[in-house]
């Protein structure tokens, strides 16, 4: 992301230097880290082989904290935790995603909704997109912005997620009791990278606010770079921008600061749950509780 700001020279110098002695790929590890850390983005990183096993490979069968439910006053809750894994892990997410959006609305239509992105500390962005596509609504929700000047938008079509002209693999979520439906998310210092990244294609969108405290502060996108040993190296190569066009490089702070201590999350004493409803009562689409 900002290779016309590292001095290249000087970094290929410095890691030739240290990797001098190296035997094997695993003794060029902490020149790869040091490295990685001269970029300056705060976000590239690097797996050994069994770390990458874990993480990209890995298979979940249940996401704590994915949940769906109904409030008082007909408001929808769904709450999306991270997310990385195998495309069966992948696979599981959006099924127990979309259901958990039934599951607010099995009693009826919600008449809006509240996102919870707090602690979500990102992974795979697309798996939540798919689930989150009704709210996000149709058309451009965003872009990664590439230091060259160039994007790539993101976009919902019939209620599906896409890029590059191409849409994800899970088909289209169904539709929402209420369409277009007012929508306010919730942050915290734990909301990161994949998570901001759908906060951000929130932002701009009709009666939507954001409530609780600033995102972590890391809304940029990786690509991953296998090594041949099976590790792989992650680069920051683009930054988020929201539909507007607008490009982020810092933590999103909320519309509507609630500080609330993390114990308190899914508790009587939550209260940026707590003042989303309030907002929603005032729009008129929701009754006051």
């Amino acid at each position: 992301m900002h290779r016309n700001e590292v001095d290249w020279p000087r970094v290929r110098r410095d890691a030739h230097a240290r990797a001098a002695s190296a035997r094997t790929a695993a003794e060029t590890y902490p020149v790869i880290l040091a490295a990685l850390a001269e970029l300056g983005d705060h976000h590239s990183s690097f797996l050994t082989r069994a770390e990458a096993e874990i993480t990209l490979s890995g298979t979940e069968d249940t996401f704590v904290g994915l949940t769906g439910r109904r409030l008082p006053g007909s408001v929808g809750y769904l709450a999306l935790p991270a997310v990385l894994g195998s495309p069966e892990t992948l696979d599981r997410y959006v099924r127990q995603g979309r259901a958990a959006v039934k599951d607010a609305e099995r009693e009826g239509a919600a008449c809006g909704w509240i996102l919870d992105l707090r602690q979500n500390t990102g992974g795979n962005v697309w798996p939540m997109f798919a689930v989150a596509a009704p709210l996000l609504g149709e058309g451009t929700v965003g872009s990664f912005a590439f230091p060259d000047g160039s994007s790539t938008p993101w976009y919902v079509k019939d209620r599906r997620p896409g890029l590059n002209g191409e849409e994800s693999p899970w088909g289209p979520a169904d539709p929402l009791g209420t369409p277009d439906p007012a929508v306010a998310v919730l942050t915290d210092g734990g909301t990161a990278s994949a998570a901001e990244a759908l906060l951000i294609a929130f932002k701009g969108r009709p009666n939507t606010r954001t409530f609780g405290t600033a995102s972590y502060g890391v809304p940029t996108s990786n690509d991953g770079f296998p090594l041949s040993d099976g590790a792989v190296i992650n680069v920051t190569t683009a930054l988020d921008a929201d539909r507007g066009g607008r490009i982020y490089d810092r933590a999103v702070p909320p519309d509507t600061d609630v500080p609330t201590p993390r114990l308190d999350i899914g508790t009587d004493r939550d209260e940026p749950v707590r003042a989303a409803a309030q907002w929603l009562a005032t729009l008129g689409v929701c009754p006051r509780g």
